[in-house]
C-alpha cells in the first residue's frame, strides 16, 4: 500500500486530480448519464450518426458560447446575443444580393456587423460605465428594431451564399461537418488567448477584482472593449453558420441561443461573477446542453419548458457560485 502511494506521489497523479475542476468533471459525468439514459430510451442515441449530428448542432452553440465566456470571465453579461446572431445572419445573406463580389464578402460582412455591435456594448460598459445587463439589453432591442425596419416586418428574402452553406454543412474532411471544424478552430484560438496571452490573463484578473487589475497596470477598459467585440463577432459568426445550415436567415433565429449560451458557460464551471473558468468546461457545457435539448425534444417537451429548465439551472449556479465568490 505504501509502495503504491509512493509511486502515485512520484508520478504526480494526485496533484493532477486535485487540479481537475469539479464542475467540469460533473458536466462530463452528466453527459455520460444523458447518453446512457438516452440509450435506454432508444438505441440510436449511441450511434455514430446521431452523435455526429449532435456535434454539428452543438458547434453553432459552441461558437456563440465562446464569446459569451469571454464576457462572463470579466464579470459582465451580454444579453444582445439573440439579435446579434440574427443581424449577422441577415446582413451576410443581404450581401449575397450584390452578385459575386457580395457573396465573397458575405461572411466577413456579417461578422463585422457583430463586431460593431459588440464594440458599442464594450464602449458603453468600459468607458461610460453603464451596467452590461442594461446596455446589452437595450442594444438587443435597437438591433431588433433596425432589422425589422430593414425587412419591413416580413421574413428576410435573401438566401445564404454557397460559401455560407459550405462553411456550415459542407465537408472539407470526410464525415466531419465544416461547422464542427469552425468550432474547433475557434476553440483552439480561445484556448490560446486564455492561456498563452496577456489578454487572457487580463480577463481573469479583471474578473477577480477590476480595481486591483487596474492598479497593476492592466488597461481594463481596452480589455473589456475587446471582450465584447469578440462576443459580438462570434455571435454573428454563429448566425452566419445558422443561416448556412438553414440556407436563409430568419428574424427569430437567435432567440433560442441566449439562455443556452449562458447556461453552457455556467454549467462548465465559469463563475458568473467572473475570474474563474476553463474552455474545456464550456465545451462540456455546450455538449451537455445540446444533448439535453435533444432528449427534451424526443420527449416532446415544449420550448417554454426548455427555457424554464435553463433558467432554473442558471439561478442555481448563480446562487452556488455567488456564495463561493463571497466565501
Amino acid at each position: 500500500m505504501s509502495e503504491d502511494a509512493s509511486l502515485m506521489r512520484r508520478s504526480g497523479l494526485p496533484a493532477r486530480l486535485r487540479r481537475v475542476d469539479p464542475a467540469v468533471a460533473i458536466a462530463f459525468g452528466c453527459i455520460l448519464l444523458l447518453l446512457l439514459g438516452g440509450s435506454l430510451y432508444s438505441s440510436n442515441f449511441l450511434s455514430p450518426d446521431y452523435l455526429l449530428q449532435q456535434l454539428k448542432v452543438a458547434s453553432f452553440l459552441g461558437v456563440i458560447a465562446t464569446g459569451m465566456m469571454m464576457v462572463i470571465l470579466i464579470g459582465q453579461i451580454d444579453l444582445s446575443v439573440p439579435w446579434v446572431v440574427a443581424a449577422g445572419a441577415m446582413m451576410a445573406c443581404a450581401a449575397t444580393a450584390y452578385g459575386g463580389f457580395g457573396s465573397f464578402l458575405a461572411i466577413p460582412f456579417g461578422i463585422l456587423c457583430g463586431a460593431v455591435i459588440g464594440a458599442v456594448n464594450g464602449l458603453a460598459v468600459a468607458y461610460l460605465r453603464i451596467p452590461s445587463m442594461i446596455i446589452t439589453l437595450a442594444t438587443n432591442a435597437v438591433v431588433q428594431g433596425l432589422m425589422v425596419v430593414y425587412t419591413g416586418g416580413f421574413a428576410p428574402q435573401d438566401s445564404a451564399s454557397a460559401a455560407m452553406r459550405f462553411l456550415a454543412i459542407g465537408y472539407l474532411i470526410p464525415a466531419i461537418p465544416n461547422g464542427v471544424l469552425v468550432w474547433l478552430v475557434v476553440g483552439i484560438l480561445a484556448v490560446f488567448l486564455l492561456t498563452r496571452t496577456t489578454f487572457g490573463r487580463s480577463l481573469y484578473a479583471i474578473g477577480n477584482r477590476e480595481r486591483a487589475a487596474y492598479m497593476s497596470g492592466i488597461d481594463t477598459r481596452r480589455i473589456t472593449l475587446l471582450a465584447f467585440v469578440i462576443s459580438g463577432s462570434l455571435s454573428a459568426l454563429g448566425g452566419v453558420l445558422l443561416a448556412g445550415y438553414a440556407s436563409k436567415a430568419s428574424q427569430s433565429m437567435g432567440d433560442a441561443y441566449l439562455l443556452p449560451s449562458i447556461a453552457a458557460v455556467v454549467l462548465g464551471g465559469t463563475h458568473v461573477l467572473g475570474g474563474k473558468g476553463s474552455y474545456l468546461g464550456t465545451v462540456a457545457g455546450v455538449i451537455l446542453i445540446t444533448l439535453l435539448q435533444s432528449i427534451l425534444s424526443v420527449m416532446q417537451i415544449e420550448e417554454a419548458g426548455r427555457q424554464l429548465i435553463y433558467g432554473v439551472v442558471i439561478i442555481c449556479m448563480l446562487l452556488l457560485y455567488g456564495r463561493q465568490k463571497l466565501s
